[in-house]
């Protein structure tokens, strides 16, 4: 049965079995298999050097897969490299080095639309200073004069400009200012609703799950957890190893509740003696 029979959304990226890493004889991913369906966010968290942004680069043509397969609509990407994956439909936004500093904001834009024939470059101009008022107002600005928000902004723009059916997002809000951040996930949902489908490594694991559809929880290049973002939160084992300890925190503020409690309650009774 067909997944629109069933009404399930179809799996538009696919990894199966996926290893890779950097220097021979090593793996970072040891058999990573995840599922992005149309139209959601899917959030990859995990700690540091559990190869988040490793699977990323991967799905992208940017490392070479040494085992396992990547299929974008159901085909076959394995190995390709980056301009063809970009004109399959798939665009990338890295966490650093993700602007060109000496272009402007609308020259950036502009190479952007270099990476997919059929682009009507000034449409998606003027589309992306509708989504990014920002960016508009600072058109003729140096992109490396602008601050780590702006700039993320300006990737993310440029990102969009071949207008993609699929956005992998890599540490979207590092390093930002915290009216940045917010900022940031509120233009990932209104990117998400227009449908575009996304696929983000993001630091903050609460934040990012929150708003995400589903997400992952890798460790040492395996898949550990997956399930939607909100139970994934709330999951005990999850917050406890990978979200900072929440799952101790919200153990430390019951238990303080109901010592408090305790302690109103002989208050009273000592009050009546």
């Amino acid at each position: 049965m067909s997944a629109e029979a069933t009404g399930e959304r179809k799996v538009v990226l696919r990894t199966t079995n996926l290893v890779a890493g950097y220097v021979p004889e090593v793996n970072i991913l040891n058999g990573v298999d995840i599922e992005v369906r149309d139209g959601e966010i899917v959030t990859i968290v995990g700690p540091n050097g559990a190869g988040k942004s490793t699977l990323i680069k991967t799905v992208f043509g940017l490392l070479r897969p040494r085992e396992g397969k990547i299929e974008l609509h159901g085909e076959d990407i394995s190995g390709e490299k980056p301009h063809t994956i970009t004109r399959r439909g798939m665009s990338y936004v890295p966490q650093l080095d993700n602007v060109f500093p000496t272009l402007t904001v609308e020259e950036n834009l502009e190479m952007g639309a270099i990476a997919r024939k059929g682009t009507d470059k000034q449409e998606r101009i003027a589309a992306m200073y509708e989504l990014f008022p920002r960016l508009g107002e600072r058109r003729r600005q140096p992109a490396g004069t602008m601050s780590g928000g702006e700039r993320q902004m300006v990737a993310m723009a440029r990102a969009l400009m071949p207008d993609p059916q699929v956005l992998l997002l890599d540490e979207p809000s590092a390093g930002l200012a915290p009216a940045f951040v917010d900022a940031i996930f509120e233009k990932v949902q209104e990117i998400n609703s227009t449908g575009v489908t996304m696929l983000m490594v993001e630091q903050n694991a609460r934040r990012a799950l929150a708003m995400s559809h589903r997400g992952y929880v890798l460790d040492l290049g395996k898949n550990r957890f997956e399930g939607r973002g909100i139970d994934l939160i709330h999951d005990p084992k999850v917050a406890e190893l990978y979200l900072g300890g929440g799952a101790r925190v919200d153990q430390a503020a019951e238990a303080e509740a109901t010592i408090a409690e305790a302690g109103a309650v002989e208050g009273e009774q000592a009050h009546e003696d």
